[in-house]
């Protein structure tokens, strides 16, 4: 078990001082500190470029402002409830959890946190640290676009994979099944009321809302899988060696983590939601006869009040 940390009580800014904030400002994870209320009294440069909010913006708010409004893997809010850092402060122990941060932006980034607590002299928790890191998940999306850059298969607006580059590795992955018997699944995830949203917001709010839906999901598969633009305001994701259970999980995990999200534009919070057609490969499948059952269950959510996954 962690040894506690012998401070008196949770530093503020000022008491960060040099060398201490210059070594703490140059970790490459994000760090913050709160009191007993949850208040935020630190926030290092790396919190800043994770998150895209700057120290001047958080300090002195709690976590229970939900700002950043950390998520699970299924969907569910934990800044205004139980999350690490509650529990922490509650029992007095060192806590982690991988989650998914709210950035600024409006698009979802996958974290690890990691919580210990701050000791008061008379051996009472009166604060706690929390690091949350970035992931390799992130770093593989950031070399894969260089890399679709290079060859053309980049989609220049969202900044993930085109349709053909998504045409190319869907004729790979049959190769694949043809050869090698290796199974994927493919999800089409579809804007919901999109014309609204331009209609109401114009043209650039909803490039902005693309971009952040494919951040989103770009940041929340793994770094095996493949997603890029479709096409409008559809995209494509390709999930290889999985199951049909994990393929309705991941679908499902997308489909709230983007519902929980929110775009900002113009001093405008915008939410979104996206619909959402999955199907599984079977034996004898072509480009065209898997995409086409993908796209009818895209439609059947569409059908059923959007929002929704069909699998």
């Amino acid at each position: 078990m962690d040894s506690p940390i012998p401070v008196l009580s949770a530093p503020s800014p000022d008491e960060i001082k040099p060398p201490f904030k210059h070594v703490v400002d140059s970790l490459p994870d994000g760090v913050y500190v709160t009191d007993r209320e949850r208040r935020i009294t630190y926030w290092n440069r790396a919190a800043e470029e994770l998150s895209g909010y700057s120290a001047q913006e958080v300090l002195g708010k709690r976590c229970s402002d939900n700002f950043l409004m950390h998520v699970d893997d299924a969907g569910c809010l934990l800044c205004a409830g139980d999350c690490p850092l509650s529990r922490t402060l509650e029992d007095g122990l060192p806590h982690r959890a991988d989650v998914y941060l709210h950035h600024k932006s409006g698009h979802r980034v996958p974290v690890e946190v990691r919580v210990r607590p701050i000791w008061g002299g008379n051996g009472e928790v009166v604060g706690a640290v929390e690091v949350f890191s970035d992931n390799s998940r992130q770093r593989a999306v950031r070399e894969r676009a260089k890399d679709l850059a290079k060859f053309a298969f980049l989609d220049p607006a969202s900044q993930v994979g085109n349709r053909s580059y998504l045409e190319q590795q869907l004729s790979q992955h049959l190769d694949q099944l043809s050869t090698f018997g290796t199974p994927f699944g493919i999800l089409l995830a579809d804007l919901d009321e999109f014309k609204n949203i331009n209609d109401t917001y114009g043209h650039a709010a909803g490039d902005t809302v693309l971009v952040t839906i494919a951040k989103t999901m770009s940041n929340c598969l793994r770094a095996s899988d493949v997603v890029g633009r479709w096409g409008g305001d559809e995209f494509l994701a390709i999930l290889p060696g999985i199951t049909r259970q994990f393929l309705e999980n991941v679908s499902e995990k997308l489909r709230k983590l983007v519902a929980q999200s929110t775009v900002p534009v113009s001093g405008t919070a915008i939410h979104v939601t996206i619909s959402v057609g999955a199907a599984m490969v079977a034996s004898g499948d072509s480009l065209e006869s898997l995409l086409k059952r993908a796209d009818q269950k895209l439609y059947a959510s569409k059908q059923s009040g959007r929002n929704r996954v069909s699998l």
